[in-house]
């Protein structure tokens, strides 16, 4: 890998303030200072410092977040902070949301920067459950319950589509308080589906995607790494 490349992989500096660290002196490769930027980095064995400090080349990452209320999941700067202004880790600006959840939706958030990875989750074909929990405005139960779970296990056209949503899973947990388990992720779907349903979600928390669940001791605003067992889970 060119030098120049290495610093800009390995810290924030991009290619032009790398070229100029490199004519400055900053740098050093294996003990020697280095000002050519086309100089070829063995990035497993040569030693690369910046004003003595040794660089190491960031891994792919893989990050579970409680995502709370008023976080968004875009890049850009907004009215409201990024799910990635919470996160302390070198480059982070380099993780993507796995499938987002709009900025009044808590729960669980994937992040990676290994984009197989993420296409394997989010794929619609590989079919991978997600499970939210809906605070709905009206009650539903009895048979206005029952014909909505069998409405939700055929597929509901939604608004604005041409085909039906898959089958999913809708279960009461109180005649306000619904989970449902999709396999998809359609725009703001699970609102819609409640929206086709005749009803109104006040409140959306993803409490799980795969095998992959948010842990009851991961609150709002936290977040950790993903375990090996969970990685290889997808």
């Amino acid at each position: 890998m060119r030098l120049d490349r290495f610093l800009s992989e390995t810290t924030p500096l991009t290619r032009s303030l790398a070229k100029r660290a490199l004519k400055n002196g900053e740098v050093t490769l294996n003990g020697e200072p280095i000002k050519q930027a086309a100089t070829q980095v063995d990035t497993e064995h040569d030693e690369v410092k910046l004003n003595g400090e040794r660089l190491a080349l960031v891994g792919l990452r893989y990050v579970m977040m409680h995502k709370p209320v008023d976080v968004e999941c875009t890049a850009r700067r907004g009215l409201y902070p990024r799910v990635i202004d919470i996160i302390d880790l070198p480059k982070v600006e380099r993780l993507q949301p796995v499938g987002r959840l709009d900025v009044d939706t808590t729960g669980l958030l994937l992040l990676t920067d290994d984009g197989q990875w993420s296409h394997r989750v989010t794929s619609p074909r590989h079919r991978c459950a997600k499970v939210y929990i809906a605070e709905l405005a009206e009650p539903m139960e009895g048979e206005a319950a029952q014909q909505a779970i069998g409405q939700v296990a055929e597929g509901i056209l939604l608004e604005g589509e041409e085909t039906p949503t898959q089958p999913a899973m809708l279960r009461f947990i109180t005649p306000q308080q619904a989970e449902l388990t999709i396999t998809e992720g359609r725009y703001h779907q699970v609102k819609r589906m409640f929206a086709a349903l005749g009803n109104h979600v006040n409140a959306l928390h993803r409490r799980s995607i795969g095998d992959v669940l948010l842990p009851d001791d991961l609150a709002p605003g936290e977040w950790r790494e993903l375990t090996p067992e969970e990685i290889a889970s997808f």
